[in-house]
């Protein structure tokens, strides 16, 4: 490979339209959209061994080391700690470089040195707006670094490798925002089994993960709603969706009665939904979103999370009042809701977009992101 080759690539952010914290358990379907704003990764290979790491979230540019596998940021304060210093900020970076690393390594390949550069439309001066910044980022420079490497991997292997880098960080995240950022569009999703493949790439490696099947794992693409636009306001409240789908799980509410009943009501209304959009049948879709926030607000209720904060209630209101059906996005305490509104009815949407704003919420001008290129 010759020093100074650069290879961008791209990876939308995600919105989940329905199924969240269901979703985390195995083969539970959820479905999530791409949408029309991403993370972009730049590498270019370089005459020296290291990696280094340019992001417009961190000040400047970190440089990077091998030792034993895996990446270190000698002479930065805390440079070596995970959650800290240079590899907090950067740690789905780091962690996508260290996974092709290791399968290139798995492969007799060499690590070259790289350049890279991460730049991002999923926030706003350094907050983010809760569009799946670290699935997209995953994605970027795994897609960016395994073809200036010269692999030529499927989408399914990419998401694979995205998913492997992404467990050590964040066991209970569903992957979800990873097909999305993989596939763009409108996707059906079912999380895989995150022990069994953290277990399975521990005993036998990279390759043999992307090989294998995954139990639970599913993946398929899904048309968009016929006549209806889809609606995004930002509650200005950035949200933690592993804080809080890892405190529900603390409330000893997994494996409970509620928790079992909460899986089956969102699978059904998931259902549903695919059905609705594979039918064109926009007003069963928009009584399945209804459904949806109501079980939402019922196990709110119920464990006390803090999934509907007041800007994302008053989302929901506003929305209905015009016949359109809304909901938080992904985790809720903050970040993003989304409206389906009649697409041609722009008085609506116009005095909904008005309504947002006065009651906190900034209506974002995302659309979906159309479906990836195969490769």
């Amino acid at each position: 490979m010759t020093s100074g080759r650069t290879v961008v690539r791209s990876a939308p952010g995600k919105l989940f339209v329905t199924g969240e914290y269901a979703v985390v358990e195995p083969g539970t379907p959820a479905i999530v959209v791409a949408v029309d704003r991403e993370i972009t990764a730049t590498v270019t290979l370089s005459e020296t061994a290291d990696i280094v790491i340019s992001s417009d979230l961190v000040p400047r540019a970190v440089n990077w080391r091998w030792l034993d596998g895996r990446l270190h940021a000698p002479g930065t304060e805390n440079g070596e700690a995970d959650g800290h210093g240079a590899r907090g900020a950067l740690r789905h970076v780091v962690a996508a470089v260290e996974t092709v690393g290791r399968l290139l390594a798995e492969r007799g390949l060499p690590m070259p040195g790289l350049d890279l550069s991460i730049g991002s439309r999923l926030h706003d001066n350094g907050r983010k707006y809760g569009l799946g910044s670290s699935g997209a980022v995953t994605v970027a420079t795994i897609d960016a670094i395994t073809s200036l490497c010269g692999l030529d991997l499927s989408p399914d292997a990419r998401y694979r490798l995205a998913v492997i880098s992404s467990v050590g960080i964040d066991p209970v995240g569903s992957g979800g925002d990873l097909a999305a950022s993989t596939w763009g569009g409108w996707i059906a999703y079912q999380a895989p089994d995150r022990a069994f493949v953290l277990d399975l790439t521990r005993r036998y490696g990279i390759e043999e993960a992307l090989r294998t099947p995954w139990p639970g794992h599913s993946v398929r693409r899904l048309p968009a709603p016929r006549g209806l636009a889809l609606e995004v306001g930002w509650t200005g409240n950035p949200a933690s969706t592993a804080s809080l789908v890892s405190g529900l799980h603390r409330r000893i509410w997994r494996g409970t009665a509620s928790h079992r009943a909460f899986v089956e009501t969102s699978t059904d209304f998931v259902r549903a939904s695919i059905t609705a959009l594979e039918a064109g049948d926009d007003q069963s879709l928009l009584y399945q979103i209804r459904r949806a926030r109501r079980e939402l607000a019922r196990l709110d209720d119920e464990v006390g999370l803090g999934i509907f904060t007041p800007e994302l209630t008053a989302l929901c209101t506003v929305a209905e009042t015009v016949g359109g059906a809304a909901k938080p996005s992904g985790a809720g305490g903050g970040d993003c809701g989304i409206a389906l509104l009649d697409a041609e009815a722009m008085h609506d949407i116009s005095h909904v977009r008005q309504r947002w704003a006065a009651a906190g919420v900034l209506p974002l001008p995302v659309r979906p992101a159309p479906e990836g290129t195969e490769k």
